[in-house]
């Protein structure tokens, strides 16, 4: 391993007083990236010995593909778009859904890791600390890669199309990854907060059936009463949703010039971008100073 490095730093680190006699000497960012890559290969081959766990995390979004497809399609009718309206409207909001759900995945994991004492032996090694929560959300994030593409081609079999070319679906699919990724981090904040991975379970996903579903995800957000329409409109979620409805060239739920004159609705790939940025801003620092506490 390498030098033992507090936090993501730029300038060099100096080794700790933990750090045995055969610890070498590498600057902190570098330091910490390497490190945390090595955490990153740890759980990528813990998925591969025990392949359910993938398996299991690509059942959930085709079930839901499957029934809002064919059980709630001809009941909620979308503007903008022919036979497989819905469908087209239904599929980015199923993207984000999943991905989001990442939060829960990362807490349990990263409480899991807690509860078994593995983090105490990696703080007994000359490592960076900040690596054992960058090889979790790296990890995390790979693994949501390969669930995108199942969802993706799931979408195609149902009747999703991508309308706008190469490069602008190449675009979505990168802005939801991202925000992906930043969602993975409040999920590492969880589960260091916690003290078992059922309570990691339940805090992990409890919170987001709300967020997700009080957003344009499922359904316009007109159709929403007058004084939640502004707490959808503003959730991080429905920004994701549309920018990713408006790259793709599916539906959006609004009819031409019926967008709402709302920031998030007008320009929902900053916004959404911004939203990622704020949560990384605000998370990342969180869950290493929560590592820090938990494994002093």
């Amino acid at each position: 391993m390498t030098a033992d490095t507090e936090t993501f730093t730029s300038g060099p680190s100096s080794p700790s007083p933990s750090s045995g006699p055969g610890a070498r000497h590498v600057p902190g960012l570098t330091g910490a990236f390497y490190d945390g890559w090595v955490v990153t290969l740890r759980n990528l081959r813990r998925m591969t010995r025990i392949p359910e766990m993938v398996v299991f995390a690509t059942i959930q979004p085709i079930m839901f593909v499957l029934l809002f497809a064919f059980v709630f399609g001809g009941a909620i009718p979308v503007s903008g778009g022919g036979t497989h309206a819905y469908r087209e409207y239904l599929l980015p909001g199923i993207f984000v859904q999943t991905l989001a759900f990442t939060t829960g995945t990362t807490a349990v994991g990263l409480a899991d890791d807690l509860h078994k004492g593995l983090v105490d032996r990696f703080r007994s090694l000359p490592m960076a600390r900040s690596a054992v929560l960058l090889g979790r959300t790296v990890a995390d994030w790979i693994q949501n890669l390969f669930v995108l593409a199942i969802m993706a081609l799931c979408g195609l079999a149902v009747g999703w199309r991508i309308h706008n070319g190469f490069w602008k679906a190449l675009a979505a699919f990168l802005l939801v990854m991202i925000f992906a990724y930043a969602m993975s981090w409040i999920g590492a904040v969880i589960g260091l907060s916690v003290s078992t991975p059922e309570t990691a379970n339940t805090a992990g996903f409890i919170w987001l059936f709300p967020v997700t579903f009080v957003s344009n995800a499922f359904v316009p957000t007109s159709s929403l009463p007058g004084w939640l329409q502004p707490i959808a409109e503003w959730n991080p979620i429905s920004s994701t949703v549309l920018a990713l409805r408006e790259l793709f060239g599916n539906p959006t739920g609004y009819a031409p010039g019926q967008v709402p004159d709302v920031l998030p609705m007008q320009y929902p790939g900053w916004v959404s971008l911004g939203w990622s940025a704020l949560i990384l801003a605000f998370f990342v620092p969180l869950a290493v100073r929560k590592y820090r506490s938990v494994s002093a």
